[in-house]
């Protein structure tokens, strides 16, 4: 026998204030977003007549990122940003496993002594100085490592992996051991595999830091041929000459579009690939966070 619960008046009104205010919070989010694409796509001069303020344009036009394409400047501050993620995300990976996983071992010796030093260094660290010291002498000074080594691992990152693998049957590792299968062969055949999850949620987490990576770019690279997007897009707001940012050779073009609608048009690449990207890692980010965060 099956019973239904119904809900009384005072739960469907609470049900509707919340639906209102989960609404005002998605409008307040998306709207930013909006904005800049809107401000991107529709002439300037129908922003000055509507007071600088455009919901929904009468006209729509694509000259601002004609223009940013027709420049290499875009483009291979683009390329740089795709670099830099892609290896740099690789190797955060890699190196969070292979120290996550062994770490997840209570047996292991040394353990709790390397999770001290692991945690000390989320509280202190070097200074800025002592680490572009480093970063200088190690000779990766203007370089793409320089936006990937430093941080290479990131501690809050390692404990959730470490959690994350400390939740896995241990029977699947005693079952691989009695097939003859080693620690190695045992973390990229049987957990690695079952780890899909909490790989997705690092790597979206580690992966949209390198695509947002500023700070780096301006205290390590001093050549704009080097720079990452974020870079580019920061120098355009602090540069009154677009055309010199971009080193455009459709000068003449560039100079009758509004400054603005260009940055603007540069912060819609900028975010876009991530936008395009995240919903396809949704259901393993939501999945990775509540398994990796959660102990016993």
């Amino acid at each position: 026998m099956s019973f239904v619960l119904q809900k009384t008046k005072v739960d469907k009104v609470v049900d509707v204030w919340l639906y209102v205010i989960l609404a005002l919070f998605s409008l307040a989010t998306l709207f930013p977003l909006y904005y800049v694409f809107i401000m991107s796509i529709t002439p300037f001069e129908e922003v000055l007549s509507n007071g600088g303020f455009v919901i929904v344009p009468s006209e729509i036009t694509f000259a601002a990122y004609k223009e940013i394409f027709s420049s290499r400047r875009i483009p291979d501050a683009l390329r740089i940003t795709v670099t830099i993620t892609v290896i740099g995300t690789f190797c955060n990976l890699l190196v969070t496993t292979l120290l996550a996983y062994p770490l997840s071992k209570k047996f292991l010796y040394g353990r709790n002594l390397i999770l001290l030093a692991l945690v000390f260094t989320m509280l202190f660290n070097g200074g800025l100085i002592p680490t572009y010291l480093v970063v200088r002498g190690v000779g990766l000074y203007n370089t793409i490592w320089a936006m990937i080594i430093p941080g290479m691992v990131s501690t809050f990152n390692l404990l959730i992996m470490k959690t994350y693998f400390e939740n896995l049957p241990g029977e699947l590792e005693e079952a691989a051991k009695v097939d003859g299968c080693g620690d190695v062969a045992t973390l990229f055949r049987i957990i690695l595999p079952l780890s899909m999850p909490i790989m997705a949620t690092l790597g979206l987490f580690y992966g949209v830091t390198h695509w947002n990576e500023y700070f780096k770019g301006i205290m390590y690279i001093t050549e704009k041929s080097l720079e990452p997007i974020q870079v580019v897009l920061r120098n355009m707001i602090q540069t009154p000459n677009i055309s010199q940012e971009l080193m455009t050779t459709s000068t003449m073009e560039l100079a009758q579009l509004p400054p603005e609608t260009v940055k603007m048009a540069t912060v819609v690449v900028a975010i876009l690939p991530i936008l395009a990207i995240y919903p396809f890692l949704q259901k393993y980010f939501i999945k990775g966070m509540l398994i990796g965060a959660v102990k016993g």
